[in-house]
């Protein structure tokens, strides 16, 4: 499994952002994934997962600002997330992972494919 994102940048207070994340590899119906971020000097946090059962886990933080989606192509998958109204303290790396179960401990789940992670600063 492969995960690569896209999309972070310097954006400012209020503004939106697109992030990208190109999974290959998946083959099994089982998963879970999604996006954590951490800021310096603080903790990973869950931002979004996505079960494949279709059920959605939101951070509080980010509920109505942030939007999940996905397509599906063969084995790849692409995860977006759609961040608006962004706020200085959404400033992090923001990375994509994943696994093949489901995610059972919401977004404590731990997953075991990540990737190299791609930088939002929301900043004036």
């Amino acid at each position: 499994v492969q995960l690569v994102e896209s999309g972070g940048g310097l954006v400012q207070p209020g503004g939106s952002l697109r992030l990208s994340c190109v999974a290959s590899g998946f083959t099994f119906s089982s998963y879970c994934m999604g996006w954590f971020r951490q800021a310096p000097g603080k903790e990973r946090e869950g931002v979004v997962l996505i079960d494949s059962d279709g059920s959605t886990t939101y951070a509080d933080s980010v509920k109505g600002r942030f939007t999940l989606s996905q397509d599906i192509a063969k084995n790849i998958r692409t995860l977006y997330l759609e961040m608006n109204s962004l706020k200085p303290e959404d400033t992090a790396m923001y990375y994509c992972a994943a696994d093949f179960f489901h995610c059972l401990d919401g977004l404590g789940t731990i997953l075991g494919y990540w990737g190299q992670g791609t930088q939002v600063t929301v900043s004036s």
